[in-house]
């Protein structure tokens, strides 16, 4: 019997494994029920190359100005030893600044390797976590490091924060604007996925190190441009439901050999295979499209094409999706409201709820033609 990790080897080829980011691993947690995400990430296939190779090319990636922003406002807000950042950890978690030791951990000796940082990253943070004198402390560059599917993963957090009590927090600077108060939903929630991901690699290091991972807080400071300024502000992020979902996935693709034991065993998603044959192959791994896949997957757009094709609900949102319980199409819904369906019992209050949401639409619609009519 073949192993997980040699199933995964067929399904690449020839090809390398592409190797995880903190953003790839994160986005993991926006749809942690997708058998086709789990299985082609645990391979390492490169989605983007694939989905190409399909015809559904996914336009990913940030502009060089905004990333030109982003380094702009984060060297603001790291500027002078951190003030800015100093300032706002004292407003939002009660910092005294006095008592603030400032540590960059972005090379060890002018040496800026991997394992180095991560080593030294590991020393400092032991040494804080066991100095009670040493009572607020600020660690720039640090950096971590997860097992995801059978592969070591470096991640960078902008900055970890040792406060007061002896908790550390996790603080993520993005450039998105809070506008009176409120920011872009979808950005917010990226930027919590992401940071979730760090909180859970930092309670990772401090279980392997012996330290009590509840000393690593489930709230983030995210620390943001305010209005239309370039002046940053800072506020909590609960991310506990976000760590909840990273678990889920991250223990699925260590159980990835549930999903394979499902599939063909020659089954393959190499790209020297035709369109039409790679899209066959992808097909039979189930996918769990939703609208918000097209600003976390590569393989958006092709989900998207198959979910719109069989007029499946997945198209339209989770939302609708799990409003309309029971039906599985958008056939499925028409011919309830039309009559062709006959309504069972749990499908009776949908059925209202459709007539009534029907009805009013009709009554704007008449109302809106008399009004162009006069």
């Amino acid at each position: 019997m073949s192993t997980p990790n040699h199933r995964l080897d067929a399904l690449r080829g020839d090809a390398a494994p592409v190797d995880h980011n903190a953003r790839t691993i994160a986005a993991l947690a926006g749809n942690p029920g997708c058998d086709r995400r789990a299985v082609l990430d645990a391979a390492g296939i490169h989605k983007q190359n694939t989905a190409v190779h399909l015809g559904h090319p996914a336009p990913f990636g940030q502009s060089p100005f905004a990333l030109a922003r982003a380094r702009s406002f984060e060297e603001l807000v790291k500027a002078d030893g951190c003030a800015h950042l100093l300032r706002l950890l004292r407003d939002t978690l009660g910092l005294s600044i006095p008592e603030v030791a400032y540590t960059d951990i972005a090379d060890v000796g002018g040496n800026a390797a991997h394992q180095l940082r991560h080593t030294h990253t590991r020393a400092e943070l032991r040494r804080a976590a066991e100095d009670d004198e040493r009572s607020c402390t600020l660690f720039d560059h640090p950096l971590l490091k997860l097992p995801v599917a059978g592969h070591e993963v470096y991640l960078e957090p902008a900055v970890i924060a040792f406060q007061i009590g002896g908790r550390f927090h996790i603080v993520e600077i993005k450039s998105f604007a809070i506008i009176d108060e409120t920011a872009d939903s979808a950005q917010v929630a990226a930027a919590s996925r992401l940071s979730a991901l760090y909180v859970y690699a930092l309670k990772a290091l401090f279980e392997a190190e012996g330290i009590d991972p509840d000393r690593v807080s489930h709230e983030v400071v995210l620390v943001c441009p305010k209005d239309f300024a370039n002046h940053p502000t800072a506020t909590l992020l609960d991310v506990r439901q976000q760590l909840a979902s990273l678990r889920r996935q991250l223990s699925r693709l260590t159980g990835i050999d549930r999903i394979l034991d499902r599939l063909p065993p020659d089954l393959s998603f190499t790209l020297d295979q035709s369109p039409a044959e790679l899209a066959r192959a992808i097909r039979t791994v189930e996918a769990r499209y939703a609208p918000e896949c097209l600003s976390s997957c590569e393989m958006a757009y092709f989900c998207r094409a198959d979910a719109r094709a069989c007029g499946s609900l997945d198209a339209l949102g989770r939302t609708t999706r799990d409003d309309l319980g029971g039906l599985e199409s958008v056939d499925a819904v028409l011919d309830l409201v039309g009559g062709d369906l006959l309504a069972s019992p749990e499908h009776a209050e949908i059925l209202g709820q459709l007539r009534h949401v029907g009805a009013i639409y009709g009554e704007h619609t008449e109302a809106k033609a008399v009004a162009w009519a006069s």
